[in-house]
């Protein structure tokens, strides 16, 4: 009986979340949700079924999800098992002609096939492409010049578009072209910010490994302006690879995204807590 009583009161607490979730759920109806997949959950089987899952239904309750992944531990392991030395630049990775392959191999590969497999194994339709695919994402050499590292300058989002009416997922490698057919390894962050911007879309979720925004007392933030961004690059509260997250995320509503957060993807359900419940996860940017 004691038993029984218990399971009746998780289906009510079920039952309740999914009533709780209902205008969030009339909200997002429609939106397009970009969301940056990266970080060490990606390497993990049981996270990545978990944001799979997520995604789908996301797709489910008429959502539009697109997914830009990173992918910087595998390609970390890749160039080591080659002995190709790789270096940084304020978060960004110099790129020399034997390293943009190793990363186009890595991300066009291995990660974007697996990320698109997971989903499909639960039930959705993805699609992988990257940000060559129909000139989507075209880029300038990065400034400071890192070699063929790539900063988006036209993006093309018809090809994601046409997807996504066709009840598709897109899953895309932050890859881009050259004027002159260059392949660019583009940072996974700046590629997100880009394509959203393009797409004006709704949300832009930055799925990393940490809580969100800290500020100088290492306490996240879960609201903040533009303009305390902009400080806290500034005063140095902001370092790191939180710099291309912040950074990102200026880009983005500058280009007609209404709204950025930073969260932690290695939370359980981390998109569907941000979207669909009062509280919310992570820092979210917006003016």
């Amino acid at each position: 009986m004691k038993k029984q009583n218990a399971m009746n009161r998780d289906w009510i607490a079920t039952a309740r979340t999914l009533s709780e979730a209902l205008p969030y759920l009339q909200r997002y109806d429609g939106a397009v949700v970009v969301i940056k997949f990266g970080g060490h959950a990606m390497g993990d089987s049981d996270a990545m079924d978990q944001f799979a899952r997520d995604i789908v239904l996301l797709k489910q309750v008429n959502v539009n999800p697109v997914i830009v992944h990173g992918g910087g531990p595998m390609i970390n392991e890749m160039l080591a098992k080659l002995d190709i030395k790789s270096e940084f630049v304020n978060g960004k990775r110099i790129s020399d002609e034997a390293t943009v392959e190793v990363v186009e191999m890595v991300l066009s590969g291995q990660i974007n096939k697996r990320i698109v497999q997971a989903i499909n194994m639960q039930g959705g339709r993805a699609v992988g492409l990257s940000g060559k695919d129909a000139n989507l994402m075209v880029c300038d050499r990065a400034k400071p010049d890192l070699g063929f590292v790539g900063d988006p300058v036209e993006i093309n989002p018809r090809v994601i578009t046409e997807l996504a009416a066709a009840d598709y997922i897109p899953v895309i490698a932050p890859l881009g072209t050259g004027r002159n057919g260059e392949t660019y390894n583009v940072n996974g962050d700046t590629a997100a910010g880009a394509i959203a911007a393009g797409l004006k879309a709704d949300r832009l979720l930055l799925l990393t490994d940490v809580a969100g925004v800290k500020n100088a007392d290492g306490d996240v933030m879960t609201a903040i302006t533009p303009d305390q961004i902009r400080a806290m690059i500034a005063d140095g509260t902001i370092a790191g690879g939180m710099i291309p997250k912040a950074e990102t995320a200026l880009a983005a509503i500058e280009g007609g995204v209404r709204a950025v957060v930073i969260l932690d993807g290695r939370s359980a359900n981390a998109v569907l807590l941000e979207l669909f419940t009062e509280h919310g996860a992570g820092s979210l940017i917006r003016p």
